[in-house]
């Protein structure tokens, strides 16, 4: 199968400790980086704001050793099964995912509802049709 890249040629790449299941961090991967990866077994990211590649633990000494590579059925996600030499997280926490989410993240709202909601405003539109109720617009 063939990674598919988004529109900034990246692919999303999800890296989990390979002997625990945790996930431990998600970071994207270009070309460059997928390839220094899978000859040199140790994590390579793209940094999108320096806009880099980036040897995850070359700072910290924390290097994600890569033991196994997988593909999502879309091939538009790669699952990195790693074994950590330290934290994932620069907060020195093991994983990045340690903040849970009780309900929609603040200052969250949904701008973009997409296509879908024409037919949900179509659906609106048939029931009030069908049913008239009692001060409907339609």
């Amino acid at each position: 199968m063939k990674v598919k890249l988004n529109d900034q040629g990246l692919v999303p790449a999800i890296a989990q400790d390979v002997n625990t299941g945790q996930v431990l961090m998600l970071g994207y991967m270009n070309p460059g980086s997928l390839k220094r990866t899978v000859e040199g077994l140790q994590v390579w990211f793209y940094s999108r704001s320096r806009e880099d590649l980036w040897h995850k633990g070359e700072v910290s000494g924390n290097y994600l050793n890569l033991k196994e590579a997988w593909l999502d059925c879309d091939g538009d996600t790669i699952l990195l099964k790693v074994q950590p030499d330290g934290p994932a997280c620069h907060t020195g926490e093991t994983s990045c995912f340690f903040t849970p989410m009780d309900g929609l993240p603040e200052g969250y709202e949904d701008a973009d509802a997409g296509p879908g909601i024409l037919d949900e405003l179509f659906a609106v539109i048939r029931d009030r049709q069908r049913e008239l109720p009692e001060g409907s617009y339609t």
